[in-house]
Order: structure tokens, then sequence, then C-alpha cells
């Protein structure tokens, strides 16, 4: 094989390299997107939930998992 020929196949193999690296961030970016969008709702409904006289006797495990819930778009009914 000449060494034109391998540095065109090197060049082909980099090129298609480099075009699923680009696909794969492209698609990677709506995820990245939503995951950081989740975040921001897990925190601040965290924040809120502390300020609720009834969640501050609660651990901050049960408070995370009740702002997942909720962030997750769990519905509470209240009890009367």
């Amino acid at each position: 094989m000449s060494l034109h020929r391998k540095n065109l196949i090197q060049k082909i193999y980099l090129g298609l390299a480099a075009v699923c690296f680009s696909t794969l961030t492209i698609q990677l970016i709506p995820l990245s997107k939503q995951a950081s969008s989740w975040n921001r709702c897990v925190t601040k409904t965290t924040e809120t939930l502390s300020q609720v006289k009834a969640v501050e006797k609660m651990n901050e495990e049960s408070k995370d998992v009740l702002s997942v819930m909720i962030c997750n778009g769990a519905v509470f009914e209240p009890k009367f």
C-alpha cells in the first residue's frame, strides 16, 4: 500500500471520527439542558420546602425525596 493511500485512509477515519463526535455532542445538548433544569427545580423546591413548618422537622434526605417527587410531577391532594 502506498504512503499516499495510507494518508488518505487516515484522513477518512479522522473525518469520520470528527463527524461521529460532533453528532453525539449535538444530540447531548437537549439532555444536558433538561438535566440542568431538573437540578434547578430540585434545589429551589428543597429550599422552599425548608421554609414550611411541617417540613422543617424532616431530615435532609426526606426533603430531597419530596423535592424529587414534586419535580417529577407528583400531585399531592390536601387532606381536610
